[in-house]
This record gives C-alpha cells, structure tokens and sequence, in this order.
C-alpha cells in the first residue's frame, strides 16, 4: 500500500468514525486546506489550480449550509456568514483575486476555532444531573 493510499484509508476512516461536530471541524479544515490551494494557484498562475480549489471551497460552504440547524437563533447568523462567503467566492474564482479569497480564509479560520472552543467546552462542561425517577 502506498503513503498516499495509506492516508486516504485513514482519512476515510476517520470520517465515518467522526461525530457530527468532528465532521464540521473536517469541513471548515478543508475549506482551509483547499482556500491556500487556490491562492497558490493564482500565485503560480495557474487558472485551474484556483478554479477548482475555490469551486471546492463553494462546495463546503454549501455543505455547511446544509448542515445549519434552523431551530438554533445563532444559524441564521452562521446562513448569513455563509452567503456572504460564497459571493465572495465566486468574485474571486472570477477575478481571480488573492485579497479576496485571504479574507474568506481569514472567516473561515475564525469560525472554525470558535467551532474548536465550543466542542472543547461541550466536552469539558459536566453533564446536567439526571432527576431520579
């Protein structure tokens, strides 16, 4: 088995193994990975690279979008976040401007460290007291 085949098992198996809000975390972590992708991509001048990169980080921004739970007040805030990204995404794949996909990437890092801190405090938060029936 190669590296590579050998970290694709590995990725795979730990995406089925994840929790929904691990699966978020490798959502906003591949957004990342492949936003530096596309500014890569315009640096080298490569059109495609940056293409696709940032058709992928449109893909994921829907994907986040899909996964927002209406009956929380803080999704319409997160929706609102997500649309604005996405805009600033297909600007950019159009133009093709660095700047532009710096400050999506600059969002996409805040939101998934405060993603971060609040499965850290849902995991370091003691559970409520079961009442004794």
């Amino acid at each position: 088995m190669t590296q590579r085949e050998q970290y694709n098992s590995y990725m795979k198996s730990r995406i089925m193994t994840a929790s929904p809000a691990e699966l978020i975390l490798l959502l906003y972590d591949g957004a990342i990975k492949f936003c530096n992708i596309a500014i890569m991509g315009i640096e080298e001048d490569d059109i495609e690279k940056a293409h696709n990169n940032i058709r992928k980080v449109e893909r994921i921004v829907d994907e986040l979008t899909n996964s927002l739970d209406e009956k929380y007040e803080v999704a319409k805030d997160f929706a609102n976040v997500y649309h604005y990204m996405k805009q600033r995404l297909i600007q950019a794949n159009v133009s093709k401007d660095k700047e532009i996909l710096e400050e999506v990437l600059k969002h996409l890092r805040t939101m998934r460290d405060t993603w971060k801190e609040v499965m850290r405090l849902n995991v370091t938060q003691p559970e409520p007291m079961k009442m004794a029936q």
